[in-house]
Order: structure tokens, then sequence, then C-alpha cells
């Protein structure tokens, strides 16, 4: 069995590093404690096989949306057996700060929900507006282009007649025109 503190520095305070730490610990069987210090970095003492412990120590060098491990410094010594499990110790009040600012947090994010709410559902409204307006910019579109439709019809439908009309009126001419040169030739 060893022994290896570790001072794990970055973004690790007030981001649930050192409960994924107790997880991680657990999942390799690891014993010992994670405790935060004053100056902003988080102290491991970890204890079990050296083949869990070179898995622990990666495994700790974690970057999320929260927590962001920048540094991990190392001192192996020989276990001392002092735990029988891993856990958290905890600073005198440091629960109860937590939890007034998890109290704050989620009213603020209860408030953001509810005005969200609200902005979302008046946006919604403003949207169902535009979309009328535009349908029925969109209905008289389509009515004007079935008036325009209709009369570019009536209009064709006139100027057939009005050319039906003159090519009858021509073919008759001809036709008379041919019946008097064959009168023409019969006399002759």
């Amino acid at each position: 069995m060893k022994r290896v503190i570790l001072h794990i520095s970055g973004n690790v305070q007030r981001a649930g590093y050192r409960t994924k730490v107790i997880s991680i610990a657990k999942q390799f069987g690891i014993k010992g404690i994670v405790l935060n210090l004053a100056d902003g970095r988080v102290k491991i003492i970890a204890e079990g096989e050296q083949t869990d412990l070179d898995k622990f120590i990666p495994a700790v060098n974690i970057k999320n949306t929260l927590i962001n491990v920048i540094g991990i410094e190392q001192e192996y010594s020989t276990s001392t057996g002092d735990y029988e499990k891993f856990y958290k110790l905890v600073d005198e009040g440091e629960t109860d700060e937590r939890l007034d600012t998890a109290a704050d947090l989620l009213k603020d994010l209860i408030g953001v929900t509810i005005n969200g709410f609200d902005r979302l559902e008046n946006n919604l409204k403003i949207m169902i507006e535009k979309q009328d307006q535009m349908l029925d910019k969109q209905d008289e579109t389509i009515g004007k282009i079935d008036q325009s439709r209709i009369e570019t019809i009536s209009e064709i439908h006139a100027l057939r007649d009005d050319f039906k009309s003159h090519i009858d009126a021509r073919l008759s001419n001809v036709e008379s025109e041919i019946v008097q040169i064959k009168e023409k030739i019969m006399l002759q």
C-alpha cells in the first residue's frame, strides 16, 4: 500500500470537485480524504495499491464546465492505514454557507425561469401576430394573382375571339375571290 498527497490547483473549489473525487476514489478502492485549502487549492490524501493510485491521479485531473484542474503536485510516502474509507473534510460553517448560496441560486434560477417563460410567451404572441399579418398579406397576394389570372384569361379569350373573327372574315374574302376566279376561268 502507498500514500500520495496531492495538491490540486485551478478552479476546484465551489465547483463540486471534492464530490467528484470521492466518487472516483470509490471506483478505485482508494481510502483517504479530500479538503479545501485556504489558498484556493484542494488537498487529497489517498491510500491504496500503486496500480490503483496510478489510475486515480489522472482521473482526478478533471476539466469540464465547472471544474478546471490546472496542476497536480504529488508527494508519495508509505501508507499509514489511518483511513477506513474516502471522505470529504468540511470546514465549520461551510455546509450552511453552501446551502444558503444554493438557496439563493435556486431563487435566481426560479426567477429567470419564470421571467424567461413570460418573455417567451410575449415573443410567441408577437410572432403569432406577425405570422397572422403575413398570412393576410399572402391571402391578399393570392387574391390579386387570382384576379390577374382571371383578367389575363379573359383578355386571351377576347383576343382569340377577335383573331378568329378576323381570320373568318379574311377566309370568307379568300373563298369569295376563289369563286370569282373560277367563274372567270370557266368563261374563257
